[in-house]
């Protein structure tokens, strides 16, 4: 492995985001149709048609999630190059939360990805949780494996060796045979797409990493020939169709169509972004995956460039987008994300991959807007205006956000939680929901750096809009300031305690004018409490992550059932580090009760928990449970007990009822959100309390 990444990479893989998630919005909406259906209905897919169908363009999907929640995996085992599928299989089970986020719970035997969790559920360690052996050669050679390997690839520029290692290994917790073949093909494409940009050349390299006698193989090799025999890409679908069709394989989505697809359009789409993306999406079958993953591939391959050449013809991948990704797990923190965002944790993992530090653009913030073109999710959300990313002149960076506001006053935000409740209640019913918790949160501040227009001095401010009482939207404002095109100037806002939950953050400008945002952080320990309003609003409770089996506020705010096993409400994110977390909890018919803290997941926190059998105990769940330490404690169904659980650098501190209990040092989790936690039973809580360090 080279030490050192290609001088573009950052801009490189941002291009492969984009591009994997441009697929994915532009197939999900006629996701499973056939070629003939889409002619039909639609004709050749050459843009957007979320609209002519009545469906939103941004959608929870988990071709985005599990793609940009998976790779995670390295980071959650210190960047080592060497994990596999069984440490894998452990992220599977920390970020996801059963029929609720990232897989499409089909059942056992019939959903590829419930059956490998089931498995893993179970404590059948992957590899052979996916393996054909256990659930047999159909199950395990759908199209799962192929779809969610585009971040292993990202993370190994030039290096396809590293990039089928990881892309096998991961493949392994859900698949086996044909599937992990053709999942290797992409990744070491991918992989060398850093730097090599002949398809053909590309293809010769992936398949050296798989056997020669596999259908991946055969199906590569008659594509090819196909391809050179005949230019009309209709005539060589239908071969494609009549030799490796849908009624060939068993299964829901087999691997073998769809990745015949997939080589099929990379050869006739000739290194042409638009054309590529139309051929992809119109010959049908599992569109939103095989358009994802061709477009990672072209974004890397062609970079931004590529992507953008289409501007030319009227076609604007980008803007409609706006970077904007949900990707809802039981860690929110990054449920509400962006492209560059998603893009800046692929190259810092490489990094540390590679013994390099972090690249932390304008001292990271958390919209920077260093990747150029990137908006990181900002729209005009009111009055009229417009964004562009341009060139900075700033000693911060080399990008800047220009924000015009051509009449009255406009505002232009970014959204940091769910957009609306209608949009929360319609991703549910899609099968694919929206979870998620704030970004920014009561005791807060919020910074930007801005800059007015040369001959301009437009009057600016800072918000965040918030749900309240009733989920009315409402706004809290910083101070209007004057802003010089001469000196940049540097605004705050502190978050007061009623406004919760924020869903965004943005600028104001109160007079017409132009001015450069060159970037927004937030920063600071949450000081909020957490219970019910007195209005009628349900936005209090969707903050909340619910990995409960029921989660109910009535009568009190905080009502959790949990049939059998173990369950968790979650807030909160990874920014969150030294702070205490209280809550009063009434157990009701439980095996075990508490709270926890430095949450990043449901195998990944520290909890302070009572049990069935009379104790109180310090525990951390790092895949497996530990007790750091222990105390008897006399307690009974029907009181209620107030815990607290405070955490300073390494110490962590738990109390009941004002007195300290327990005690102990610990340095595996730094950092993450909060939970209430409960065992095989009822408990009922008031209020939850997220306090800075006395």
């Amino acid at each position: 492995m080279s030490m050192t990444l290609p001088a573009d990479y950052s801009e490189r893989v941002y291009a492969g985001v984009l591009g994997k998630v441009i697929g994915v919005y532009l197939g999900r909406p006629f996701e499973g149709w056939s070629y003939q259906m889409i002619q039909e209905k639609l004709g050749d897919i050459e843009h957007y048609v979320h609209d002519k169908l009545g469906v939103p363009l941004i959608v929870t999907d988990d071709d985005i999630s599990g793609t940009f929640t998976f790779v995670r995996s390295l980071e959650d085992n210190g960047y080592s190059p060497r994990i596999g599928s069984e440490e894998m299989g452990d992220t599977w089970l920390n970020y996801l939360i059963e029929n609720k986020t990232i897989l499409w719970w089909g059942g056992l035997g019939n959903s590829t990805e419930h059956t490998a969790y089931l498995r893993l559920k179970n404590g059948i360690k992957a590899p052979q949780s996916g393996s054909s052996a256990l659930n047999g050669q159909v199950v395990s050679e759908q199209i799962g494996a192929q779809i969610f390997i585009d971040g292993w690839a990202m993370v190994s520029p030039d290096d396809p060796d590293q990039a089928a290692k990881l892309a096998t290994e991961a493949a392994r917790v859900s698949h086996d045979g044909e599937a992990v073949y053709g999942a290797v093909v992409l990744a070491v494409m991918e992989s060398l797409a850093f730097t090599e940009s002949d398809t053909n050349r590309l293809l010769d390299r992936a398949l050296g990493y798989i056997p020669t006698d596999s259908i991946i193989k055969q199906l590569i090799d008659d594509v090819r020939n196909w391809h050179a025999q005949e230019s009309d890409w209709r005539v060589t679908r239908q071969k494609l169709e009549s030799v490796y069709g849908y009624d060939k394989y068993g299964g829901n989505c087999h691997m073998i169509p769809n990745h015949g697809l997939i080589i099929h359009s990379l050869l006739h789409g000739e290194d042409d972004f638009s054309e590529t993306m139309k051929i992809i999406n119109t010959c049908g079958w599992d569109t939103d995956c095989n358009s994802g993953n061709v477009g990672c591939l072209m974004g890397i391959k062609n970079g931004l460039d590529g992507i953008d050449s289409s501007m030319s013809k009227g076609l604007d991948w980008r803007g409609p987008v706006a970077d904007r990704i949900y990707i809802p797990t039981a860690e929110p923190s990054r449920s509400i994300s962006d492209c560059a965002t998603e893009a800046t944790h692929i190259i810092n993992t490489a990094r540390v991959m590679r013994g390099q530090d972090k690249w932390m653009p304008k001292h990271g913030a958390q919209f920077h807007f260093e990747l150029p073109g990137s908006v990181q999710g900002f729209l005009v959300t009111r009055g009229e205006g417009s964004i562009e990313n341009v060139k900075s002149k700033s000693a911060l960076g080399d990008h800047t956000l220009k924000l015009t506001n051509s009449h009255g006053e406009s505002a232009f935000g970014s959204p940091v939680f769910a957009p609306s409740k209608d949009i929360a209640k319609m991703f549910e019913s899609r099968g694919y929901a929206l979870l998620s918790s704030p970004k920014i949160y009561p005791g807060q501040t919020i910074e930007a750096r801005l800059t007015a227009d040369a001959g301009t001095s437009p009057g600016c401010r800072l918000y965040v809009s918030y749900y309240g009482d009733n989920d009315e939207i409402s706004h809290v404002f910083g101070q209007t300031n004057t802003l010089s095109s001469t000196e940049s100037s540097q605004l705050k806002l502190e978050i007061p305690s009623y406004a919760h939950p924020i869903f965004e953050v943005g600028i104001e400008l109160v007079s017409e004018g132009t001015v450069f945002l060159d970037c927004l952080k937030w920063s600071g320990i949450p000081n909020l409490k957490l219970g019910r309003p007195e209005g009628k609003g349900t936005m209090w409770r969707r903050a909340w992550v619910n990995a409960v089996d029921t989660f109910s506020s009535r009568p009190e705010p905080y009502r959790l059932v949990q049939n059998q096993g173990s369950g968790l409400i979650i807030q909160g994110g990874r920014d969150w580090v030294n702070y205490k977390v209280e809550a009063d909890i009434t157990p009701h018919l439980v095996k075990r009760v508490g709270v926890a803290g430095r949450l990043q997941g449901m195998r990944r926190y520290y909890s302070l928990v009572l049990n069935s059998e009379g104790d109180l105990c310090l525990n951390k769940v790092l895949n497996e449970e530990i007790c750091l330490a222990k105390t008897a404690f006399d307690w009974s169904f029907g009181e209620t007990y107030h815990f607290s659980l405070a955490f300073g650098g390494n110490q962590l501190v738990g109390m009941i009822d004002g007195e300290v209990k327990l005690e102990a040092m610990d340095e595996d989790l730094n950092c993450g959100g909060i939970g209430l936690f409960i065992e095989e039973g009822r408990s009922a809580t008031q209020e939850v309390r997220v306090l800075p360090l006395d």
